[in-house]
């Protein structure tokens, strides 16, 4: 089985850190209350960033390396991740700069 380490963005712009098997279905418990007590006072917005892993056990260690991060290298972590959801905009925008040049 897979296990997925994940950060969401809250809607305080602040960053959550968590492990689970099924990203959707953790996504959902965050946001109806089911999930952590972080979200008690704020509501989770969106995935930036996903890593799969072998194991839980592994989860659970790359979860608590992730945590120990600064604010500032938790976001150098997921701005790559940031960069390829945008990459069909820029391939877009690359497209419709040439057709209109």
């Amino acid at each position: 089985m897979s296990w997925f380490v994940y950060i969401i963005e809250a809607s305080d712009s602040s960053l959550y850190t968590g492990i689970t098997t099924d990203l959707d279905r953790r996504f959902q418990q965050h946001a109806t209350g089911q999930g952590a007590k972080y979200f008690k006072g704020r509501r989770p917005v969106k995935f930036v960033y996903s890593e799969k892993v072998d194991n839980r056990s592994r989860a659970s260690i790359r979860e608590a390396s992730i945590k120990k991060l600064t604010r500032l290298q938790k976001l150098q972590l997921i701005k790559p991740c940031m960069m390829l959801s945008l990459a069909p905009y820029f391939i877009l925008l690359k497209t419709l700069l040439t057709l209109s040049l």
